[in-house]
């Protein structure tokens, strides 16, 4: 049956009782507590112990069960049961994986479990079932939870009310920044990678005698993160800084490699350490998906020769391959680079979620220390002090031997008696009523003198610490003095994994045309505008097939690494890749599939890109100048604007500028020639240019630069060259943008210059 609807305005009793709500208000009030939930419950860590929620409760439940670094293992099952059971009511198999993570010594620096049986992989392979794993807490994890019994921190009632557990751990070791975080939160994320606890220490320390130190100082104890699988920071030293002021950014981290010679002047890449959180399984399939689609023409082969330690060979196509460049066309392709972000998006305090600097997070770390160290101070003191009343009831008792046996032996009610008699407080009466006959021995009288004045002692050191700021501060940079002892550089799990370096300077180009396999093409371009590249150079274009009314427009020999360049009459260049261009089969594709080229534009000229040349361009109205080919290249699909024209006017000349040349001849339409120094040309990169000649009619029909001392040339109709030396040209020398002279016998028909 489907549902029964209520009529609006009752119920179906035909009752009243419907409570309109405004739907904005209620789902912003829902969506409000679910965003909060998941912020302070979920994704992000606290910043004075740098645990999440579950990974708190985990550790917590770890404690109850007893399971120290010098204990015996206890099934993962055991130890999910207890915190799904009592502290964490969520799916066992998220709590189990995140057990897993803080025992797992490639994804945590500092791990906090320490795991017998399988945990997974840096392949990615995930744990075994928890059935079958066993776990205790690590060293780390013991100082996380230091004082959790002396009312360090403040507990709550879990969500059942039944038990209790910590609102935040003591959290004697720098956890938040050592370990790190990541987590997505509703509206916002945090990620924080792994530094090395012995630095951070330093700094902290640094930061307690100069609490308002600059960045730059703190930058000298933490120059970068620290992860678990090492790796090379490739980032400059202003980047990271600006990172840790912000608390925002990022760090280029690379594996790390070395050249192995395998003799006959052959050599191989070994790979020994991959960026943090890359799993080497996926790694390696990418690369052999890349070296099968041939876009690592550089790389012959992969393979995969790690053990417990990571050894991934990489075979170059060929022994005269540079090895820097066939790593950093991997770089670029592959995960062997990897950008880790840097979010410190943290708990404040435990409940403002803020973005903090390096040193606010310290700073924050260090107020939290000062008031764990405060509050077991005062826990001690507490304790101590009951301790000296009962130890002052025990000698009065000894003081008075015979008459508080008396009145134990024959008062009906020797506590009120006794407290009567000796003026003691109930505590001291409790406790001597409680002594056993063999604590009235003489020796045990002289060492409870001695229990006294040595807690009479630690009393007052107590009471002086708790009176004085500066004592405190001292205390917490000698407790942090401890744990920099204990997880120094010089200690296995201290010493820095991942190093600085600096990102080799490479030619792009050479990058780029290393990734591309170099074999000679044939480009053809047609009158209407198609384009393709047929395999190898042809000698002979005339085989050359077009669709119908179609013709050849251009064709010229080039490499599938080399840039071609179209220049077309609205002044705008393209560029294309050879090794993208269609194959020969069939007639090519029009470029404008290619480009945005506009619809009333038309190719003027292809040609392969050279760096090192100099064009010049003109429009049909006479107008150009130089431009360095260097500065044409366009990046996108628009192409790049070079000569401004404006309709009617379009380009018409794209010509080269030789080396050496130092003359520029110009014929118009009226077939009058104009020869002139080419310094009167301006170089420039993008505008209308300067008049070349003058014209009553018409526009320019072609132009050339020349060699003063070899001559202007020019092509026939019978294909035979004419060289005329400058001195032959007298009467067409001038000045720019002069008219010029009736061009001599013997010139071109067709008014170019061939």
């Amino acid at each position: 049956m489907g549902k029964q609807l209520i009529p609006p305005g009752g119920d179906d009793n035909g009752g009243n009782n419907i409570d309109g709500v405004d739907l904005k208000s209620a789902l912003e009030e829902r969506y409000l507590a679910y965003a909060l939930s998941t912020i302070m419950g979920r994704a992000l860590p606290d910043v004075r112990d740098g645990l999440k929620p579950v990974h708190r409760r985990i550790l917590h439940a770890m404690r109850i069960l007893r399971l120290d670094p010098n204990s015996g293992f206890k099934k993962c099952a055991r130890i999910v049961g207890d915190v799904i059971g009592k502290y964490h009511p969520h799916g066992d198999q998220s709590v189990y994986d995140a057990l897993v993570r803080l025992a797992q010594s490639f994804a945590v620096r500092y791990p906090l479990v320490d795991g017998q049986g399988n945990f997974g992989n840096v392949d990615g392979d995930n744990a075994a079932a928890m059935r079958y794993t066993e776990a205790r807490m690590t060293e780390v994890s013991t100082l996380l939870l230091q004082g959790m019994d002396e009312d360090a921190v403040d507990f709550r009632e879990t969500y059942d009310g039944e038990d209790k557990e910590p609102i935040v751990l003591p959290g004697a070791f720098p956890n938040l920044l050592a370990n790190g975080s990541s987590g997505i939160a509703v509206g916002m994320a945090t990620s924080i990678p792994p530094h090395n606890a012995a630095e951070l220490c330093e700094a902290a320390q640094y930061l307690i005698k100069h609490p308002n130190a600059g960045f730059d100082k703190l930058l000298e104890m933490v120059p970068g993160p620290d992860f678990p699988t090492g790796g090379t920071i490739i980032d400059d030293r202003a980047s990271i800084l600006n990172a840790y002021k912000t608390g925002k950014g990022g760090f280029r981290v690379r594996a790390r490699w070395h050249r192995e010679d395998t003799g006959r002047g052959g050599y191989q890449i070994v790979v020994t350490e991959i960026p943090y959180q890359v799993q080497k399984s996926r790694l390696i399939e990418k690369i052999a998906e890349l070296l099968i689609a041939k876009k690592l023409v550089l790389l012959g082969d992969v393979r995969d020769e790690s053990a417990e330690d990571i050894r991934l060979v990489l075979e170059p196509k060929s022994r005269t391959v540079d090895p820097v460049l066939l790593m950093e066309s991997l770089f670029k392709l592959t995960d062997l680079e990897a950008r880790i972000s840097l979010n410190m998006n943290v708990l404040s305090g435990g409940k403002v979620p803020k973005v903090l600097s390096l040193r606010d997070v310290l700073r924050e770390w260090l107020e939290h220390r000062k008031e764990v160290l405060v509050r077991r101070s005062k826990h001690r003191l507490k304790n101590i002090e009951r301790r000296l009343e009962i130890l002052g009831g025990f000698l009065i008792a000894y003081l008075n031997l015979d008459e508080v046996i008396r009145i134990i032996r024959y008062e009906d009610h020797p506590k009120q008696v006794m407290m009567t008699t000796f003026v003691i407080t109930d505590l001291q009466a409790e406790a001597i009523l409680n002594m056993r006959l063999r604590s009235l021995r003489k020796l045990e009288e002289i060492e409870i003198r001695k229990e006294h004045e040595a807690l009479s002692e630690e009393k007052a050191g107590i009471e002086a610490l708790l009176a004085s700021e500066d004592q405190q501060w001292k205390t917490v940079h000698w407790e942090i003095g401890e744990v920099k002892k204990k997880f120094g550089k010089d200690t296995e799990l201290g010493a820095r994994r991942t190093d600085f370096g600096e990102a080799v300077e490479i030619d792009i180009e050479a990058v780029q045309q290393a990734m591309i396999e170099k074999e000679p093409v044939t480009i053809v371009v047609s009158d209407k505008g198609w384009i393709r590249a047929m395999k190898g150079h042809l000698a002979d274009f005339s085989t050359l097939t077009f669709k119908e009314g179609d013709r050849l427009k251009q064709a010229f020999h080039a490499e599938t690494t080399d840039k071609i360049l179209l220049f077309t009459t609205a002044g705008k260049f393209y560029t294309l890749g050879a090794d993208k261009l269609p194959g020969g089969r069939g007639h090519g594709e029009p470029v404008r599939v290619m480009v945005d080229m506009d619809n009333d534009a038309d190719i003027i000229l292809a040609f392969v890109h050279d760096t090192k040349r100099k064009l010049l361009v003109a429009s049909t109205l006479g107008n150009g100048f130089v431009v360095p080919e260097a500065g044409v290249v366009a990046n996108t699909r628009k192409g790049k604007q070079v000569l401004n024209v404006k309709m009617p006017v379009e380009a018409l000349i794209c010509t080269t500028v030789g080396d050496g040349d130092d003359r520029i001849a110009v014929v118009g339409e009226n077939r009058k020639l104009l020869v002139f120094k080419l310094e009167q040309v301006p170089e420039m990169t993008r505008g209308k240019g300067v008049r070349l000649q003058r014209y009553k009619d018409g526009g320019i029909k072609d132009a050339k630069t020349f060699v003063a001392s070899e001559g202007l040339s020019w092509i026939d109709g019978g294909g035979r060259t004419h060289v005329r030396a400058l001195g032959e040209l007298a009467e067409f020398v001038g000045e720019r943008a002069q008219a010029g002279r009736i061009v001599p016998r013997g010139f071109p028909k067709n008014g170019k210059f061939g």
